[in-house]
């Protein structure tokens, strides 16, 4: 597990791909993610040390100029965040749901670590800009007031950056609805 990780989104493709390589270059770190996402966008999610993760982000974010999108570096990164990137998590209750929908895959990914880290819920999936127009969204569950201090927690930090899109919380989610959430 690395002790932090940076994230790099871009409005370009090819210019994604040279801030890739780049952000290798320029630090000792691991590239985590490399890959297109709607609408023809970019992101490069690296991880190492606090010191190498910032300074490849610094060294990516520099190099992609204005077509950056957004970015982050997130140290201690919650180690539910980034298997939720990679699919559904396995919830045995159904519990209260929460969503976050974000304009941007950075900002969604920073919001769902602070969710996690402020109350006790778990991530169900995130799922990152593919057919929903370069949007982002997390899904977590949880009790609900603990669905609700996270979901305020990651609202404000999608807010801060002009990033949120609308969040929500169901406290009693339909069986049917819980089904289609924790079925991917």
């Amino acid at each position: 597990m690395h002790s932090a990780i940076a994230m790099v989104e871009l409005s370009s493709i090819a210019k994604g791909m040279e801030v890739t390589d780049f952000m290798l270059k320029s630090a000792e770190v691991a590239l985590l993610m490399g890959k297109t996402v709607c609408p023809g966008k970019y992101v490069v999610m690296v991880g190492g040390d606090v010191a190498a993760a910032q300074q490849a982000m610094r060294c990516g974010v520099e190099k992609g100029g204005a077509q950056v999108v957004d970015e982050f570096l997130l140290s201690n990164i919650h180690p539910d965040v980034l298997p939720a990137i990679g699919g559904v998590t396995d919830v045995n209750a159904r519990e209260a749901v929460g969503v976050v929908e974000t304009f941007s895959v950075a900002t969604c990914i920073e919001a769902a670590d602070f969710a996690v880290k402020a109350a006790g819920v778990t991530l169900i999936r995130l799922h990152m800009a593919y057919g929903i127009g370069g949007k982002c969204y997390f899904v977590m569950s949880g009790d609900v007031a603990d669905v609700e201090t996270a979901k305020k927690a990651a609202s404000q930090v999608a807010a801060d950056k002009g990033a949120l899109v609308y969040s929500m919380v169901v406290p009693n989610p339909h069986p049917d609805f819980w089904q289609q959430l924790v079925a991917g």
